[in-house]
């Protein structure tokens, strides 16, 4: 069908996905996951509403009882989840999709994500052949309020925050309902832009990986001379973070900013990061006394491996930030108490904490057409069979003095390359071997 995806079900509505489907889907996660509750809930679009009652109606009509704690974000439906011992739930919502796009992100106990391996394959399926368990008796959907324990639990992380000067962009996003309780009580002055609650996004997509989406709140932070702006995603699970003079920090290295909060008060602790971070986030980790630990990307992989190592932290360059101590779930709103504890922490302006990890040279991600991924990825790893191999995700290279990652798109017949070296020309140098085996980049 196109919607089921490797972490998720995601469309546009409603040529892909619509109230007759969501029905399907909701009788299809309550006969997979045969529990006896799901906490469901939904974000602001303008198609949430709609696809979440069609999707309750298809859950109750399976026997299974519904906790709806209403219009929220996804960290917040985890924490829903995980804090008060439900089996399982599902959150509406396409994410920083553009406004057409709704979908499903489902979860397991602990808020442990369904991937397409673990459950979304199965979901579809029985989409599709729509043969559902006959029930005896219908479930029923109960509201709750989750608000003021969330936000206790989101303060719980804060460690004698200072009253600095912060922009927050939600983009009308979920972060405008989900944030203004832990601001207010961080005592910090806020200049807040797009706080109202808008699933047409009509300011700017609420997708802060895109530097066009971050031109507002970088010239907020410069016109009212902020210590830190804060762009979140719609459904404010992932973070962007900008310093005093306007510039993004990249995430790899808001993870080694992230390790080395965590670190002053867990000294030992493991520290999760992605093939496509700098040389710089291994390197504060150790530096630190934490224990680095490399992960492929995506938030199933992610959350598990915290799981598997007991690590504290972990991190990706799509600006999603995992805690041990949230369920091992993704959280921005944790990621940015935990950047205020680190800049209330040290007595310099964030640009001067940053600017130590910028020392190497970085391509960023560039993403090459190409059908048959396997085989170029295996013709790369023989042309660069002299370097040191992993295959943990793609194909990862390291020289003593640049390295690079090759990786499949899970939804495109693209791959993308990463590098990073010492020098700009080494960079360059690196980048031009690169592209005589992937050809020109694809914008």
């Amino acid at each position: 069908m196109g919607i089921f995806k490797a972490y998720d079900i995601r469309g546009v509505y409603p040529g892909e996905l619509n109230e007759t489907l969501s029905h399907l889907i909701g009788k299809a996660v309550a006969d997979f996951l045969d529990v006896k509750t799901l906490v469901v809930s939904r974000d602001m679009r303008v198609s949430s509403d709609a696809l979440a009652e069609a999707l309750n109606k298809g859950i109750t009509e399976q026997g299974v009882d519904c906790i709806d704690i209403g219009l929220v974000s996804t960290p917040a439906n985890y924490f829903g989840i995980a804090n008060y011992g439900y089996p399982g739930g599902v959150m509406t919502t396409a994410s920083h999709n553009p406004p057409q796009y709704n979908g499903f992100k489902i979860s397991r106990e602990q808020a442990i994500p369904l991937s397409y391996e673990t459950g979304i394959g199965a979901i579809e399926k029985l989409v599709k052949e729509k043969k559902f368990r006959k029930v005896g008796s219908t479930g029923t959907v109960t509201t709750r309020d989750i608000q003021a324990d969330y936000t206790r639990h989101v303060l719980s992380f804060a460690k004698d925050v200072k009253p600095l000067k912060i922009v927050v962009d939600v983009g009308n996003g979920m972060g405008g309902k989900m944030l203004p309780p832990i601001l207010e009580a961080l005592g910090l002055e806020v200049t807040p832009l797009y706080f109202e609650l808008d699933g047409r996004f009509p300011n700017h997509e609420a997708n802060p990986l895109k530097e066009e989406n971050l031109k507002d709140v970088k010239a907020k932070v410069l016109e009212v001379g902020a210590d830190l702006g804060v762009a979140v995603d719609g459904d404010a699970d992932r973070a962007t973070f900008i310093d005093e003079r306007g510039e993004t920090v990249p995430p790899d290295l808001v993870t080694a900013l992230l390790a080395r909060e965590v670190l002053t008060r867990e000294r030992g602790a493991t520290i999760i990061y992605e093939p496509r971070s700098s040389w710089a986030v291994r390197e504060e980790i150790e530096r630190l006394g934490g224990k680095s630990a490399i992960c492929r990307v995506g938030h199933a992989y992610m959350k598990a491996a915290l799981r598997e190592k007991g690590a504290a932290l972990a991190g990706e360059l799509s600006g999603h930030y995992y805690f041990r101590d949230n369920f091992c779930a993704d959280s921005a709103a944790i990621a940015m108490v935990l950047m205020l504890n680190l800049l209330s922490a040290e007595a310099q302006p964030f640009s001067a904490i940053v600017k130590p990890l910028r020392r190497y040279y970085h391509t960023g991600e560039i993403n090459f057409q190409v059908e048959d991924k396997d085989a170029r990825l295996e013709e790369i790893a023989r042309a660069f069979s002299d370097g040191s191999i992993s295959h943990v995700d793609g194909v990862t290279v390291e020289y003593p003095d640049w390295w690079f990652n090759v990786r499949k798109s899970n939804t495109e017949p693209l791959v993308r390359l990463t590098l990073e070296a010492k020098t700009p020309e080494l960079r360059d140098k690196g980048k031009a071997k690169l592209m005589a085996h992937l050809g020109r980049p694809v914008t």
